[in-house]
């Protein structure tokens, strides 16, 4: 009601022929919302809101590649909104492209590095590619970050130091991951877990 309400005095609003168009698309009316959003797009081809809806449209019929390519038409628009950015990278894992993925995660980090989840979907990132160091580097980063503060949950602190453990056994070394085990037992909440990788 409320996009009809706009369309009335401002027909050619191409950001509200778009959000009409992905509303349709949730009532299973998929051709009238496809030809709303193209519309959209049409009449105000500068907007990151069309493109962004585009690529939802694209992406609820899992056509995964235009999705991606409305995602990047909508970052050329604003290239730092993170919605964008996080909705990209997921279609950018899904559909194997990892270095994509590797750089949209590095791109978010540095835009929002107080987030504990973009440090460590960048460390998963890199774990996806085998750049395992790297990957130890970025968790021993974040681990510097955490200095000098409280912890703010101690079982999600625990399955951090795990999976640092769990990349030092990828990379090959497994002195070294026994030794990382002894020094963070005392602070693995998972005990079986603790068992379990020794």
């Amino acid at each position: 009601k409320a996009a009809d309400a706009i369309l009335r005095k401002v027909p050619e609003h191409g950001e509200t022929l778009a959000m009409k168009g992905l509303l349709l698309n949730s009532l299973d009316k998929k051709t009238e919302a496809y030809e709303l959003v193209r519309r959209g797009v049409k009449l105000n081809i500068k907007s990151q809101v069309c493109w962004h809806v585009y690529g939802l449209l694209y992406r609820s019929d899992r056509d995964y590649t235009q999705a991606i390519k409305c995602y990047r038409g909508a970052l050329r628009h604003e290239p730092d909104n993170l919605k964008i950015l996080r909705d990209l990278s997921m279609l950018q894992v899904q559909m194997r492209d990892l270095p994509g993925f590797v750089e949209t995660r590095q791109r978010l980090l540095t835009m929002k590095p107080t987030a504990r989840m973009n440090w460590f979907t960048f460390a998963v990132a890199l774990h996806l590619m085998r750049r395992y160091t790297q990957a130890v580097g970025v968790v021993d980063a974040y681990e510097k970050t955490l200095e000098g503060t409280e912890i703010e949950s101690e079982y999600e602190h625990s399955e951090m130091l795990l999976y640092k453990n769990w990349l030092l056994q990828e990379m090959g070394d497994p002195q070294r991951a026994l030794e990382h085990l002894s020094q963070i037992e005392p602070q693995v909440v998972d005990k079986i877990s603790l068992q379990e990788t020794r």
